[in-house]
């Protein structure tokens, strides 16, 4: 069979003119996309810049659909639904991310970290957990740390986050010995609730903490209790004394075990003269009611509160001052002292330097807001 050459001749250019066609399409077809993929995605950053959450995921979402590979804006939608609370459909956005196959490892963890954060947020401590564990010697270690740290402290596992800090203090991310100290005494104070027989370890504990902080009250206020239960009260109040003249900012804090162990001991010559110089050089109404309840008659006592108010003028002061005076008619002191108890209620708390909390007693951990020492040693009508 002869082959036609003019045949060939017609065909090339018919395949010139189909493939160009083909071309133009597929051209006009990517600028299309291309024109609508950065409006979408413009749009929802000009929604997000005027705070408007809700048209900006909508934009994303948009822009997402028209090109599902783009990681960046998986990344923004998720980023998005975690801080309108939306904690579930960030999950879903950050786990579609982690299943894909042609993510780099950058991304991969850094998916890993958002789905981690999404847990954390949403209240699933144990899989924000888990998620942040996988980070860990990755580019993410260092707040993937942190987030473990903030984990065991919500769940009181102290002894993770004491190891935590013990890798993460060569970091240079802070010192951490306070908070060590504070772990500790945590570990000792759950030791001698659990059985009598974890004393020895409780000890060692609270001997651990004194060493790694020795500047902070905390670990010796607690050596004290133990040895007071023990029996040991002499022990429980020298160790007392010799913080309050190692740290007497701390004072206010031990006086009530200082009255009660000092009396017992016989000791009261001495924790006078200890509260007295304490109060001339740093006042303090814990130690001003201290050294009034020590006083050897109604008047001196009378005397030293009336001194303070005249400097000082405080309610709180103002009704302990009102327990030792003698008014012409008893049934009218009554009422005054109620009135001025119920006033100063609010006023002989504890507020939190951090978040405000307020509490009746002195804590080491703030319940609100999670913030170590932030409860200063002083009520709040003296702040």
């Amino acid at each position: 069979m002869d082959f036609d050459l003019g045949w060939i001749l017609l065909g090339l250019p018919l395949a010139f003119v189909l493939g160009w066609l083909s071309s133009r399409f597929d051209i006009r077809q990517l600028k299309l996309e291309n024109r609508q993929n950065p409006k979408a995605y413009f749009k929802g950053l000009n929604h997000l810049l005027n705070e408007q959450q809700d048209q900006a995921i909508d934009a994303f979402i948009q822009a997402v659909q028209q090109d599902p590979d783009t990681s960046e804006l998986h990344f923004a939608l998720g980023s998005l639904f975690r801080r309108r609370g939306e904690f579930d459909r960030a999950v879903r956005v950050h786990q579609h991310l982690l299943a894909r196959s042609d993510l780099s490892r950058q991304e991969h963890e850094r998916a890993q970290s958002a789905l981690a954060y999404d847990f954390l947020k949403a209240g699933l401590l144990d899989r924000a957990e888990e998620g942040f564990t996988k980070l860990k010697h990755t580019a993410h270690d260092q707040e993937a740390q942190l987030a473990l740290l903030s984990i065991f402290e919500k769940t009181r596992d102290w002894q993770k986050a004491f190891e935590v800090t013990r890798e993460i203090e060569p970091q240079g991310l802070g010192d951490f010995k306070t908070r060590q100290a504070h772990y500790l005494c945590e570990l000792a104070s759950s030791a001698l609730s659990s059985t009598p027989a974890q004393l020895t370890v409780a000890q060692n504990l609270l001997h651990q903490a004194q060493l790694i902080a020795p500047l902070h009250p905390r670990a010796f206020l607690a050596s004290a209790d133990l040895a007071h239960s023990q029996g040991q009260t002499a022990q429980a109040y020298q160790t007392l004394m010799d913080l309050a003249l190692q740290t007497p900012t701390c004072l206010p804090l031990l006086c009530e075990r200082l009255l009660q162990w000092g009396r017992a001991l016989g000791k009261v010559k001495e924790i006078h003269t200890l509260f007295l110089t304490s109060y001339n050089t740093h006042p303090s109404l814990d130690v001003l009611k201290a050294v009034a309840s020590l006083e050897g008659s109604s008047e001196r006592a009378q005397s030293l509160l009336s001194q303070h108010l005249h400097t000082h003028p405080s309610l709180l002061v103002a009704s302990w001052w009102l327990g030792h005076e003698q008014l012409q008619h008893e049934e009218d002191r009554t009422f005054v002292q109620k009135a001025l108890d119920q006033a100063t209620v609010p006023l002989n708390r504890y507020r939190c330097a951090a978040c405000g909390f307020e509490a009746q007693k002195h804590f080491w951990h703030c319940p609100g807001c999670q913030a170590w020492d932030s409860y200063p040693s002083l009520r709040i009508e003296e702040l």
